[in-house]
């Protein structure tokens, strides 16, 4: 990278984003992750130009649905689909290059996990809000697992945040929380795809009060795992997102469960006890749920190479992606766009995993190409903003201690 610095970014007039902006935006969060320290950041991005962005797409986000319903497309459109990104920002300037960036013909659905564990965390998730501003109905950003406080708390994005933004991180942090809380939790693309960041998710268990006038209370009794069953859409659609921890109890699941959830070769439906929320899912719930809404596929994403080595009976990572369930109404897929990830890895051996993504074309969107890519090297020197040589690797055993789901919620 060239060593004259870029100027400062401007929040442009009227705050109308134009093409020529957010590429400008990509090529300086790129020029400073090689040629500034990270407390440097806020000399090329002030503050109030990342209050303006993020209020702006805060805005848009918190105006869609809990599921997108993506209709608008013709026949010269695609559809790109990317899984967990991780703050590994090169790659994503790499894919989105060399996919094509969003247009009218091109969409682009992202499946979640922007931040933590890579060093780039905000300049990614800062990016992906300006595409957003810019074409908002060729973008769709989806919630992860980790957009919340506790991922952002416990695998670095918190610390990121703080270092680059000094004073104005708790400041700049906050903002952030309250744009996660925006993110819609899953998408349908051309009636045919479903989308999310972890996947399927059960039908809740309404409170039910107590008889009597007085001292009502409102009793939740906690299912049998032999008792759960398929959420539905319209189930998905009345659940309450905007909470910065999904809960792992209570009557408000569907969030944790789209979040947080995994497939499983297991027939049935049953709690994902190696997270400590959400559930497992078999090809029989696949099934149910593609036939139910007359889908071809659900893609999901949620699980890299760390977390695919522990699952039995489950593909690994190394292409980016696998094909889970193949039923009779049609397949289950993860996807998986961090390459050579974790970027900081305690053990010599790496697993050297390519990412990838999936281009679905008109006419029905429901044949997926596969496109895998390599990691860019070198990366930029960066330290990491977690312990990584002792957190857990894929996210598992949630510690719930360290999760207070009477949070207060962050203005919006």
């Amino acid at each position: 990278m060239e060593a004259v610095p870029p100027s400062p970014i401007i929040w442009p007039n009227g705050g109308e984003l134009t093409n020529e902006w957010v590429h400008g935006l990509m090529s300086s969060f790129e020029w400073s992750s090689w040629n500034l320290p990270p407390s440097q950041l806020p000399s090329l991005m002030p503050v109030n130009v990342f209050d303006s962005l993020v209020l702006t797409a805060s805005k848009i986000l918190h105006k869609e649905r809990n599921c997108v319903h993506i209709d608008d497309l013709d026949s010269e459109s695609n559809v790109v689909v990317v899984g967990d990104i991780h703050g590994q920002l090169h790659d994503l300037l790499f894919l989105l290059k060399d996919t094509g960036f969003p247009c009218q013909n091109r969409c682009y659905v992202f499946n979640g996990d922007y931040v933590d564990r890579g060093a780039w965390g905000l300049e990614t998730f800062l990016v992906l809000l300006s595409w957003k501003v810019l074409m908002p109905d060729r973008v769709y950003l989806l919630r992860g697992n980790h957009e919340s406080k506790y991922c952002t708390s416990m695998y670095g994005f918190e610390k990121e945040v703080l270092t680059k933004y000094g004073d104005k991180g708790k400041h700049v942090y906050r903002k952030c929380l309250g744009c996660f809380e925006g993110l819609p939790l899953a998408s349908i693309i051309s009636g045919r795809v479903y989308t999310a960041h972890g996947g399927l998710f059960r039908s809740p268990i309404l409170p039910k009060r107590t008889r009597g006038k007085k001292n009502r209370r409102v009793v939740l009794l906690e299912p049998e795992p032999s008792s759960l069953k398929l959420g539905t859409l319209d189930e998905l659609m009345q659940a309450r997102r905007s909470v910065l921890d999904p809960p792992w109890e209570g009557s408000n699941l569907i969030p944790g469960d789209v979040l947080w959830s995994d497939p499983s070769m297991s027939p049935g439906l049953s709690p994902n006890e190696q997270r400590g929320i959400g559930l497992l899912w078999g090809p029989d719930c696949t099934e149910e749920f593609l036939k139910k809404y007359e889908l071809k596929l659900i893609i999901r994403s949620h699980e890299g190479p760390d977390a695919r080595e522990k699952r039995s009976g489950l593909g690994g990572m190394d292409q980016g992606y696998t094909i889970d369930h193949t039923v009779e109404s049609g397949k289950l897929i993860t996807i998986f766009s961090a390459p050579d990830y974790p970027q900081f890895q305690a053990t010599e051996d790496r697993y050297k995993n390519k990412g990838a993504y999936i281009i679905l074309q008109a006419p029905d969107f429901s044949d997926p190409q596969f496109h895998s890519f390599e990691a860019v090297k070198p990366r930029p020197k960066a330290h990491p903003y977690y312990d990584f040589e002792n957190v857990i690797d894929s996210d598992d055993e949630m510690d719930k201690s360290a999760l207070d789901t009477n949070d207060e919620q962050p203005n919006h």
